[in-house]
């Protein structure tokens, strides 16, 4: 009996170990109100989700390919990634920018031209625990402890309402691309627009459809997304903050 019992063990726990990793990120496209939307969804609590910017010569990465291969010289690979944030014409963050716990830019609190300053904005903020979105007052006043932040604006979503700013009739229309999360901070769900929508149409899908109470717009006309699930690799303009997935090389 003893003899059965630990072969039974045995195959259990090797069946644990062959057995496939859950996906770390899910992706899949949705349509709400006559708009299309690319989802993708981290439980940032478990997953490896942090913010990259340039190699280690200094040198801004600007498109995913380039992250891939430095990851891969680390043994690592790129899961899911997306631009994140707004940044100068030399790639620098516009906004407060945090990696690997090092502050390479200040927040931004004041208002200021165009969507970033189209107060209120916010901080992406990334930990060991999970990941949240907090307005930019919200986040000099908790003073989260950050891994990885990046600041962007405007907010699209604070506490479950909309940015007061936002009109339903309004005209300006991109495609726009921004994250949003839960209050417990687990979930981390990233959205690029298939179509141009209004600031309104994409701040309703953060809070009517993927029920999230805090979501932040990251940028527009530069939207890109890497997604191999869905087959994207997103070519465009050089890009400045990515946030990406990564996991070990198999």
């Amino acid at each position: 009996m003893l003899r059965r019992g630990l072969i039974t063990l045995a195959l259990a726990l090797a069946a644990t170990a062959i057995a496939p990793r859950a996906r770390a990120v899910t992706c899949e496209n949705v349509t709400h109100d006559d708009n299309r939307y690319t989802v993708c969804e981290v439980d940032a609590s478990a997953e490896h989700l942090g913010l990259y910017l340039t190699d280690d010569t200094g040198r801004p990465f600007g498109h995913f390919t380039f992250l891939q291969q430095a990851l891969e010289e680390q043994d690592k690979t790129l899961v899911f990634a997306m631009n994140a944030g707004m940044y100068h014409s030399d790639r620098s963050p516009v906004g407060h920018y945090v990696q690997d716990g090092t502050e390479e830019m200040r927040v931004i609190s004041s208002a200021g031209p165009g969507n970033f300053g189209l107060l209120p904005n916010g901080v992406f903020c990334i930990s060991d625990k999970g990941a949240r979105v907090y307005e930019t007052r919200d986040f000099l006043a908790q003073k989260p402890a950050c891994r990885d932040a990046t600041q962007s604006g405007p907010m699209l979503v604070i506490d479950g309402q909309l940015h007061p700013r936002f009109l339903p009739d309004s005209t300006s229309r991109y495609v726009r691309n921004g994250v949003g999360t839960s209050k417990d901070g687990k979930r981390a769900v990233f959205v690029i627009s298939q179509n141009t929508v209004t600031f309104y149409d994409f701040a309703l899908f953060f809070r009517d459809a993927l029920k999230l109470p805090d979501a932040l717009f990251l940028d527009g006309n530069i939207s890109r997304l890497y997604a191999p699930s869905l087959g994207r690799n997103d070519l465009g303009r050089r890009m400045g903050p990515i946030v990406a997935v990564t996991e070990p090389l198999q």
